[in-house]
C-alpha cells in the first residue's frame, strides 16, 4: 500500500512541476502596453492601458499598471491550466461591471508576439460577425516582465 501511495506522490510532483513550468513559459506573462498609436481610453478603459500578466496564487491575473508604474486593481483572472491556451475569454472588470473579456496572441510568435485584448457584453467574439461590437479592443506589445502581481484575495 505504502508502495503504492508513494508511485502517486511521485506522479503527482511530476504533473505539478510540468504545470509550473509551462506556466512559466506562458506567452500571457508580463508587462503589456497599448501598442496603438494615439489611442484614446475612457474613464473606464484607462485602467487597460498597461497590464502586468502573473501568477497569483494559484490562477493568473491581468493587473492594471497607472502612468507612474503603480499596481491598481485585478482586471481579469484565468486558471492556471489555461496559460498556454491560444484564446482566453473570461470575465472582466470594466468599472463597477464585469463584462465578456477575450484574450489572444496576435501576429507572430517570439519576442515580438503580440496580444489582443477586448470587452464586451456576452454575444461579443473578435472571430464572429453575428455578435455585439466590443467595449473595449486595443493590441498590446509585450514591454518587459510584470511586476505588479494580484491580491490572491482580490
Amino acid at each position: 500500500m505504502l508502495k503504492i501511495i508513494s508511485h502517486f506522490a511521485v506522479i503527482a510532483a511530476i504533473i505539478s512541476g510540468s504545470t509550473v513550468a509551462k506556466a512559466e513559459s506562458s506567452i500571457y506573462f508580463g508587462r503589456w502596453t497599448n501598442g496603438e498609436e494615439k489611442p484614446v481610453y475612457s474613464s473606464r478603459g484607462i485602467l487597460y492601458k498597461t497590464i502586468d500578466i502573473a501568477p497569483c496564487g494559484a490562477d493568473f491575473c491581468g493587473v492594471s499598471v497607472d502612468d507612474k508604474m503603480g499596481c491598481g486593481p485585478i482586471l481579469f483572472r484565468f486558471l492556471m491550466i489555461h496559460a498556454n491556451t491560444d484564446y482566453l475569454t473570461g470575465h472582466g472588470r470594466w468599472g463597477n461591471d464585469k463584462l465578456k473579456v477575450i484574450l489572444t496572441p496576435a501576429g507572430d510568435p517570439g519576442p515580438k508576439q503580440e496580444l489582443l485584448i477586448g470587452l464586451g457584453d456576452q454575444s461579443f467574439d473578435f472571430e464572429g460577425r453575428e455578435g455585439s461590437m466590443p467595449k473595449f479592443r486595443a493590441q498590446y506589445k509585450n514591454i518587459g516582465d510584470a511586476k505588479c502581481i494580484g491580491n490572491v484575495g482580490s
